[in-house]
């Protein structure tokens, strides 16, 4: 009888322990998954922002006494281009990081894992245009008024590499991420 009431109270916290871990992954992925989804929306909008920016620069680039509005005195004013930063939203990673430290893709396949990871890999990559227009804008070299065009013709070109020519495709991959966990 005592052996039967050991085994039977293993028996009940093993299957309480799995039904709480159970409950856990369940609720780290819906985060994750509403992560992703505000995610997309952010990025949606950040990267017709980003296309604004573009536009701008062209247009200061054609006009050189808008031009001289971006540069004076070896001063920078940003918004001559850029109205709400660099990078209009910062695209988070918190669930995604919970979700590593609670292990709960042991619990996925390797597909979902794949998606994932890919989603996020691509977000860090366009979370790095802020720190390359940074560089760019922070340099002595780019604040010379001789350097004026080949300053905003640099800053384009990231804007373009690191946001742009990415966004459509960050947004797809959010599209599957999300689908991947839709039962979450």
């Amino acid at each position: 009888m005592i052996i039967f009431s050991v085994v039977l109270a293993l028996g009940l916290t093993e299957w309480f322990t799995k039904l709480h871990e159970e409950g856990q992954t369940h609720q780290v992925l819906h985060q994750l998954r509403q992560e992703l989804i505000s995610n997309k929306e952010a990025e949606a909008d950040q990267f017709q922002y980003h296309k604004k920016i573009m536009r701008k620069i062209d247009s200061v680039l054609h006009h050189p006494e808008y031009a001289q509005q971006f540069i004076h005195n070896e001063e920078i004013d940003l918004h001559v281009i850029v109205d709400s930063g660099v990078l209009k939203h910062d695209l988070n990673d918190i669930a995604w990081q919970v979700a590593k430290q609670h292990n709960v893709f042991a619990k996925l396949d390797l597909s979902t894992y794949s998606v994932l990871a890919d989603a996020y890999d691509n977000q860090q990559r366009i979370a790095k245009t802020e720190d390359e227009i940074g560089k760019l804008l922070l340099s002595s070299e780019s604040r010379k008024p001789e350097n004026l065009r080949i300053t905003l013709i640099l800053m384009r070109d990231n804007i373009f590499a690191w946001s742009v020519e990415r966004g459509p495709s960050l947004i797809e991959k959010y599209t599957r991420a999300i689908d991947k966990l839709k039962n979450y």
